[in-house]
């Protein structure tokens, strides 16, 4: 018999009690067991296997890269079981299923709640969770089970083979500042007004700042050195507003939030475009509400396009 079909709901926990604790004997008392059954469990399952899951230490286990694909495997499965229950206590009270969904700065302040509005009109029960963080955050907790779909700049270098991608629009970053700037009383600020006030930006690495890099690289400039560095649009848009801090974003957020009169577009134009795209994984069976949330972003973005 295949070792898999040998594998219960306790055999993960005991895998991943080891994997936590990277000690056999705390590992048993965390899981309420002996550390001889433990370690003949342990012993047994690689057998089974037919390779080494740890390295032996004097201070205690180490996973081999063969124990380190396992673990995650058996993470992932935790993790499915996890949304089961909390999808099944939704639905038991009434709701017609869970749906997790990540958003970059990019499409925070826009498209995502924008569309998860939408979801809502189309399935009123459903139980929506949104979360907010980088990209490479965001993409790795998807990988794993933690979210069902992620919305944000277009990260080519994040791709994953288990994960589908379709680019949403593409469109250009923006200067903002808070509505009364002192910039705002120049006809045509230039680059060199630009460098008199501090800058708050994206940490490198995340699309925005990229794109950012590049714009500035087109002309000839650089971050003044005294900038301050955020990955959160919520923190951004806040020091923007009590300082005479310059920001930067995307064109779509840039809009929303100036017509909350959060902020204003400077009006100095940057080079290049950054694309905004959604990623879900590659799951043969996936839950009516993850396609429906993909429909709504599909058409968010459709309607704003055809609405400028």
């Amino acid at each position: 018999m295949d070792w898999t079909h040998r594998l219960r709901l306790r055999n993960l926990q005991m895998l991943l009690g080891l994997a936590q604790t990277r000690n056999i004997s705390h590992a048993a008392a965390m899981l309420n067991t002996t550390q001889p059954a433990l370690s003949k469990w342990l012993r047994e399952l690689e057998d089974d296997i037919g390779l080494p899951l740890f390295e032996r230490h004097a201070r205690g286990l180490r996973p081999t890269h063969y124990g380190e694909a396992l673990i995650a495997h058996a993470r992932r499965l935790e993790t499915q079981l996890d949304r089961a229950h909390s999808e099944m206590e939704a639905m038991r009270q009434g709701g017609s299923g869970q749906i997790l969904i990540g958003a970059s700065g990019a499409s925070a302040p826009d498209t995502v709640p924008l569309a998860m509005l939408a979801l809502l009109q189309r399935m009123p029960q459903a139980r929506i969770r949104m979360v907010e963080s980088t990209m490479d955050n965001l993409i790795g907790r998807l990988a794993n089970g933690d979210l069902d779909i992620v919305v944000g700049r277009s990260a080519p270098e994040l791709h994953d083979p288990a994960i589908r991608s379709e680019t949403l629009y593409a469109e250009p970053i923006h200067f903002v500042a808070r509505p009364g700037h002192p910039l705002f009383e120049l006809s045509a600020p230039d680059w060199d007004e630009m460098m008199r006030y501090r800058w708050i930006v994206w940490p490198q690495g995340t699309p925005i700042r990229t794109t950012l890099d590049a714009a500035l690289a087109e002309a000839r400039r650089e971050i003044p050195p005294d900038y301050v560095e955020s990955n959160s649009a919520t923190l951004n848009v806040t020091m923007l507003a009590h300082s005479d801090m310059v920001g930067v974003a995307s064109h779509r957020a840039a809009l929303r939030l100036a017509s909350l009169n959060a902020v204003r577009i400077v009006p100095l134009r940057l080079a290049g475009f950054g694309s905004v795209s959604m990623y879900w994984r590659n799951d043969a069976l996936r839950p009516a509400a993850v396609d429906a949330a993909l429909a709504c972003l599909r058409d968010v973005v459709e309607d704003q396009g055809a609405a400028r």
